[in-house]
């Protein structure tokens, strides 16, 4: 089976921990996420979404500190409304909201990251490839 490619986007100050803290717990889940590390899930553009599919993922996660816990007071509001109105343009574009995981995930929550990655590979594998973009930009991803 080939890998389903993941994209996460996650808060330095808590899912990014979430994640290592999974690591240094040495908990088993799919290696089919890569981890692109930002400030503050409210600075999370939903271009660079787009984007990710764009580029060749199959599917996305953005995790965030939990509502109440960011560490710059309320980015991650921002994010919870931004994905709101984004799930929108997301059906608009063709894209399966199935596809995008939107997570709080604290540092100390490794057990939890490892069930958002587990569970978002496997909804996203049933789904199987993400081809939307293929026809409009001509290019093979791979």
């Amino acid at each position: 089976m080939a890998e389903t490619k993941i994209l996460a986007f996650v808060c330095n100050w808590c899912s990014y921990g979430g994640a290592d803290n999974a690591g240094g717990m040495r908990l088993k889940y799919p290696a089919d996420v890569r981890l692109v590390r930002v400030m503050c899930s409210g600075r999370i553009d939903p271009v660079f979404i787009i984007k990710a599919f764009e580029r060749g993922a199959d599917g996305v996660i953005v995790s965030g500190c939990h509502p109440g816990d960011c560490h710059y007071t309320a980015g991650n509001y921002h994010a919870r409304r931004r994905f709101a109105v984004f799930r929108e343009l997301m059906i608009f574009m063709g894209i399966d909201p199935r596809r995008v995981t939107f997570s709080w995930v604290s540092a100390s929550e490794g057990g939890k990251w490892r069930d958002v990655v587990s569970e978002t590979v496997e909804r996203v594998r049933a789904l199987g490839p993400f081809e939307g973009y293929r026809g409009l930009t001509g290019r093979q991803h791979g």
